[in-house]
């Protein structure tokens, strides 16, 4: 399936139905009064959190979502009926946007989570409803309420415990297959990865989500190669896993390219736990791996970890480093829970 992560859809709902003018006629009844019905509701639009869907290509072919318009008012104190509502399936994590790609509306992120984007249009009053005392014969009848028509941006972002980043061809495709059943491509030439790719991660009887995304460069914040697009898929990640060319004179200057990419793009990416890597060790030699870990560890001034996806090595102790960081933020992000629920309000009792 191919992989979409932004789109832009027209919704509409629908319009309520028309209140009636109507009048009771019967044998003998010469004077029934009035009996005209209200019109139905018209049909609301609502997007729908669903954890099978991960990506967004449906919306490439099909754009516009118009709900139906409530049915009109009878006679004999019929109303009309109410539309069904629509419902637009996307993926967990969506974000549903305005048209002027700033202004967030909500943020899909759990199962079955429901939001209003048009709601539907109230239908009209029949003529009964404005019978009175002093207006016995009442010849008002409403038009049913017009519904909301927007555009609105879908993004998504990935839902993912770890992010593995990195300029390209750093080995970050080649690592995900390792350690995960993902089959991402994986080539020696830059820029393999057009899109991003998940991975279930199995760790000592735990197991976690990891993401990989294409490779960042130099103005990747600016959307240079859609980079603003890509980092925002490791935004919601808890650890960031940098991954750096071994096989390149200089990695030091590699891996501050990429923390100056994150320090510009913002979002709170610069703050992330980081596990740096220097990659590709298996195609290194002792000398050349020594020298090229000892800039790393400089630049980085902190411990940096020698993996290699395809011998294997080094990968399991960082995927234990990632798993502490990952169980470290669920059991915040659980206690932060029970924290709120503690200190939930009462209108009766305050603060409990």
């Amino acid at each position: 399936m191919r992989f979409l992560d932004q789109a832009k859809i027209y919704v509409a709902s629908g319009a309520g139905g028309n209140g009636c003018v109507g009048f009771r006629r019967e044998r003998n009844e010469p004077r029934g009064g009035p009996d005209g019905g209200n019109g139905g509701r018209g049909g609301s639009v609502m997007a729908l959190g669903v954890a099978e869907l991960n990506t967004l290509i449906d919306f490439r072919y099909k754009k516009h979502f118009v709900a139906k318009r409530g049915r009109h008012g009878q006679g004999a104190h019929r109303t009309g009926a109410d539309a069904p509502d629509l419902l637009i399936e996307v993926p967990l994590g969506t974000e549903l946007v305005e048209e002027d790609g700033e202004t967030l509306i909500a943020d899909i992120t759990r199962p079955g989570q429901c939001f209003l984007l048009a709601p539907g249009g109230d239908g009209g009053f029949g003529n009964s409803h404005y019978k009175s005392s002093t207006n016995r014969a009442p010849r008002r009848a409403d038009p049913g309420q017009e519904g909301v028509e927007r555009w609105v941006w879908l993004r998504l972002k990935l839902l993912a415990d770890a992010g593995i980043v990195g300029l390209p061809n750093a080995g970050k495709s080649t690592f995900l297959s390792a350690v995960t059943r993902a089959n991402p491509k994986i080539a020696d030439y830059p820029f393999t990865t057009l899109s991003p790719a998940l991975g279930v991660v199995v760790i000592d009887e735990h197991d976690f989500v990891l993401a990989d995304i294409p490779g960042l460069i130099e103005g990747a914040h600016d959307g240079a190669g859609l980079g603003d697009r890509f980092l925002g898929h490791v935004e919601r990640c808890a650890v960031l896993l940098h991954l750096v060319d071994g096989t390149l004179e200089d990695p030091a200057a590699a891996y501050c390219t990429v923390r100056e990419e994150l320090l510009a793009y913002g979002k709170g990416l610069e703050d992330k736990p980081e596990i740096v890597c220097l990659s590709k060790c298996d195609a290194l030699d002792t000398e050349a791996r020594k020298e090229r870990l000892e800039i790393l560890t400089a630049a980085v001034n902190s411990q940096v970890a020698v993996i290699s996806g395809v011998s294997g090595e080094g990968g399991e102790d960082a995927l234990r480093r990632l798993w502490y960081i990952i169980s470290e933020n669920r059991r915040g992000s659980v206690n932060a829970v029970d924290d709120t629920k503690k200190r939930e309000y009462h209108p009766l009792v305050g603060i409990s």
